[in-house]
């Protein structure tokens, strides 16, 4: 039988040539590091399941081809399939880049979604240069990067991606000779085999310390690089559209939960807050070194030959005294280099503040004066393009960088401060929290710390308790103020609707009132989407995220106080994923507000910040929509009342059909262990955090677990289940075209269709029956409904978006996921036999173990958006 070969379309041919040459790299690496045969039964499986795809060969045959693997090749086969999609990953990575290129290439079409794009936007709807200049100081970027992996990618494969990713970028135009491509095909060829030789994932489980060198490797790696460009771009792209150069401040920050997040893991605690910052700090100096170093070298002017200005020379002067040993080394011919002279003598000092050397500087400030007295030297003496260029990009760096390189947020459950006040068992640690902060924002800066979150907060009194604890750990200034920003973490649609009566209260408390004024009036409020959704389902989920902002915007004009949404996004539709530009322009008007402040976590971080190009890419469409949100948000509907009537229906509706199957139903449970793989997932190396917090069963697990469990099955179950019902009662109680319109002409609407229907097409209800009858006589009872209500869903997303077929308005995102299939489907039917199997022997199997743990990490980064 023929099989349909997948088109692709004109301005994606390179794309297609990339994917067939990195294919057959893998197919040559898989018949020598394996055997021809394997590479023949590879093509075989690959066959039968474009077949069930493309011609519609029932599921089962894939399945029975399966069933006839040698258990030997069980693992290795994963592993080729997993390499397979791997490399298609990388060769999609690389076109984003060439498609970006092109753009840049044209001139006269900038990027839709992009700065100069949007920013023309902007100026068509009535914004002036002055307007954008006005809203710069206040614009803040930061992503925030936590521990919650649901892809393993170890230290030692992502280099040797980044080496296959630098080879295909460097031929991304074709205009290598062939020597240089034969060479880099070798370079490629040694990536990948070695890859194959290297275990997927670490030997035992990652320790906080394990996380943050993994965090660590985007930040001081990617986005430590990235940076300046990005900055530069901006001012570009503003000079393009308004014709004229401004300066735009450091408006990126970055924060990480790694080495601070407390909540349900014991493994965290003070400790862990100042080892990650340490480690953190020696990234940030090494980074410095390696850059003083380099402009040393460049800046090479000599006495006589370019102005240097007296400031410059004191400093070295005064320097040699204090570094002799350092000024004993020096080359002779340097000597009439001042420039050169000082970057030995500042490169000294970050050497010893590395060491802790009381030589060493005492704060970032000492190291900013230095660079900026070289900066100023070179602007007065023509040295813009003799070198300022460089030096004002290390500046750029060191000012949103610190020595800290990124603020580390700490949080902590609601209970554990309740206990502690009341005298328990928690009150030393927690106390022992609040004294390292204040240690560390004394060694490290003040920037080091960043907010100190309350989960599960419920009350006004969860707050105050903060302070309280803040107070009696030593955690104040000499005023007796407590220096941190305490936010309330809302995580459950209940405490997401008593969030504007908590806030109204807190603002209330004349005590609570001071600490923000001395906090300059702004108030961080976290939303959590992970449990919301894990809670009652998408709908009500999103929906009360919506009317929490709504209340707590209008909360902000009314008190005086600036609220800032901090929102704990994953990587999953039912975690609140997607893109971030979209979710941020379907935000209520006026709750943006110049800020965004968003957690990045699991395969997320590396699918956005793995690769600088795509780093800075997606920096810019997330600054890009939060300028269009704050500038010029969406004017009110005439019909949005009525809208909001019924999403509040729609909400109820989706969330008790949801309650009912999930919490309400007591074969559910049993029924979700068995038709998922989450007895492997909780035994993964793949974080430091238990997967469950104090309660048994479905209520007590954590919401990245419970999530994951769904994406592996491929039901996707947490996304959907509930929408089917609820818009199918939205359309008998409200009209058809009252919903069509919604999904038209509201944006939160829109952009929750857009979601589902990613979610709708990732999904596989064949394989996921698969994985039902695993369930046994459970299968039988439920599953019936839950595929009733997919096929709801699916229906009803079409007809309000008036389309045939999922995906018909993103053709690039629907090409990916078909790229894949083919080696998805093998794994996750794989998947299902080992689960019995191992099932059946008692869980006692370890080659079995591995071979599923093999599965869980092939299926989530086939897939994507899975935690």
């Amino acid at each position: 039988m023929a099989l349909r070969e997948v088109e692709f379309a004109p301005t994606d041919a390179l794309l297609r040539d990339d994917v067939r040459r990195l294919g057959a790299m893998v197919g040559g690496m898989l018949a020598e590091q394996q055997s021809p045969g394997f590479l023949e039964l590879v093509e075989a499986v690959r066959k039968a399941a474009i077949a069930r795809r493309e011609e519609g060969a029932p599921v089962s045959a894939l399945a029975e081809r399966l069933a006839e693997v040698p258990a030997a090749d069980v693992d290795a086969l994963v592993r080729a399939f997993a390499a397979y999609f791997g490399a298609t990953n990388l060769a999609e990575r690389v076109h984003r880049i060439r498609r970006r290129r092109d753009h840049q290439r044209n001139g006269d079409t900038p990027q839709p979604g992009g700065l100069e794009a949007v920013l023309g936007e902007l100026r068509a709807a009535g914004v002036s240069l002055d307007e954008l200049r006005a809203l710069l100081p206040r614009l803040c970027i930061e992503p925030v990067f936590t521990a919650h992996p649901t892809e393993v990618v170890r230290r030692a494969l992502l280099d040797k991606e980044h080496t296959i990713v630098e080879r295909l970028v460097a031929d991304i135009d074709r205009g290598r000779t062939p020597d240089e491509r034969r060479a880099d095909e070798a370079r490629m060829r040694l990536a990948l085999t070695s890859a194959w030789q290297t275990s997927d994932a670490p030997p035992r489980k990652p320790t906080v310390a394990d996380e943050v060198e993994h965090v660590g490797f985007y930040l001081s790696k990617v986005l430590f690089r990235a940076l300046p460009v990005f900055l530069e771009g901006f001012a570009d792209a503003i000079e393009a559209v308004y014709g004229e150069r401004v300066e735009v401040p450091e408006l990126l920050r970055f924060g990480t939960w790694v080495g601070g997040d407390m909540d349900g893991n014991p493994n965290v605690g003070a400790d862990t807050m100042r080892e990650a910052l340490q480690a953190q700090r020696a990234l940030a100096l090494a980074q410095y070194r390696r850059d003083v170093r380099a402009l040393g070298a460049v800046l090479t002017q000599t006495l006589g030959r370019a102005g240097i200005d007296g400031a410059v020379l004191e400093r070295v002067d005064a320097y040699s005294h204090e570094w002799p040993e350092v000024v004993a080394a020096f080359n002779p011919r340097w000597a009439d280099m001042p420039y050169r002279l000082l970057l030995e003598l500042v490169e000294a000092r970050l050497a010893a503040t590395a060491a802790d050397d009381a030589r060493g500087y005492d704060g970032v400030a000492g190291f900013i004066a230095d660079l900026e007295c070289i900066d100023a030297s070179l602007r007065a003496h023509r040295g813009e393009h003799a070198g300022r260029f460089a030096v004002q990009r290390l500046l750029r760096r060191v000012r949103s960088f610190g020595f800290h390189l990124a603020a580390l947020d700490l949080r902590q459950d609601s209970a554990v401060h309740e206990e502690a006040l009341a005298g328990g068992e928690a009150r030393e640690p927690t106390l022992a929290v609040f004294r390292e902060a204040q240690a560390l924002r004394r060694s490290h800066g003040a920037g080091a710390i960043g907010l100190y979150i309350i989960s599960m907060a419920r009350s006004a009194a969860d707050a105050r308790a903060v302070l309280e604890l803040a107070r009696q750990g030593g955690c104040v200034e000499d005023d007796g103020s407590v220096p941190l920003d305490v936010a309330p973490l809302f995580e459950t649609v209940d405490d997401l609707e008593a969030a504007p009566r908590v806030m109204r209260e807190l603002f209330g408390d004349a005590t609570y009132r001071a600490h923000l004024a001395r906090r300059g009036e702004r108030q961080v409020v976290m939303l959590g989407y992970s449990d919301s959704a894990k809670d009652g389902g998408l709908l009500a989920s999103r929906w009360a995220l919506q009317r929490t902002q709504i209340a707590l915007t209008a909360l902000a004009h009314e008190s005086g106080v600036r609220i800032v949404f901090f929102h704990g996004r994953g990587g999953s539709v039912s975690r609140g994923g997607g893109k971030t530009g979209r979710a941020v322009l379907a935000s209520p008007p006026g709750s943006v507000d110049g800020t965004l402040r968003v957690t990045e976590q699991g395969e997320v971080i590396h699918r956005k910040y793995g690769i600088r190009a795509l780093a800075i890419r997606n920096l810019e469409q997330a600054t890009a929509a939060v300028l269009q949100a704050t500038l010029r948000p969406r004017p009110p509907h005439a019909d949005e009342r009525r809208w909001h009537e019924i999403a509040t229906d729609l909400a109820q509706a989706g969330r008790a059909h949801y309650r009912a199957l999930v919490y309400d139903d007591p074969r559910f449970d049993d029924y979700f262990r068995a038709a998922t793989p989450i007895d492997v997932i909780e035994r993964l190396h793949i974080g430091s955090r238990p997967a469950r917090r104090r309660n048994a069963g479905i209520r007590g697990l954590r919401a990245i677990p419970w999530v994951f469990s769904w994406a592996q099955n491929r039901s996707g179950l947490t996304a959907w289940y509930g929408v089917g019902s609820a818009l199918q009662a939205g359309v008998d109680r409200h009209g058809f075209e009252a919903m069509s319109a919604m999904a038209r002409e509201w944006p939160f609407f829109a952009t929750l269709l857009d979601d589902l229907e990613m979610t709708l097409a990732k999904s596989d209800p064949g394989i996921f029956e698969c994985y039902s009858r695993l369930a046994g006589e459970l299968h039988g009872a439920l599953h019936p409904g839950i595929a009733a209500e997919f096929e709801r869903t699916r229906e009803l997303v079409l007809a309000l978006r008036g389309e045939d077929e999922l995906l018909a308005g993103d053709p690039r995102l629907r090409l990916s996921i078909r790229l894949r299939n083919p080696y998805v489907d093998p794994i996750s039917l794989l998947q299902v036999d080992l689960l019995r199997r191992w099932r059946e022997g008692g869980r006692e199997d370890d080659a079995l173990l591995e071979a599923l743990y093999s599965t869980v990490n092939g299926i989530a980064a086939g897939i994507q958006n899975t935690g």
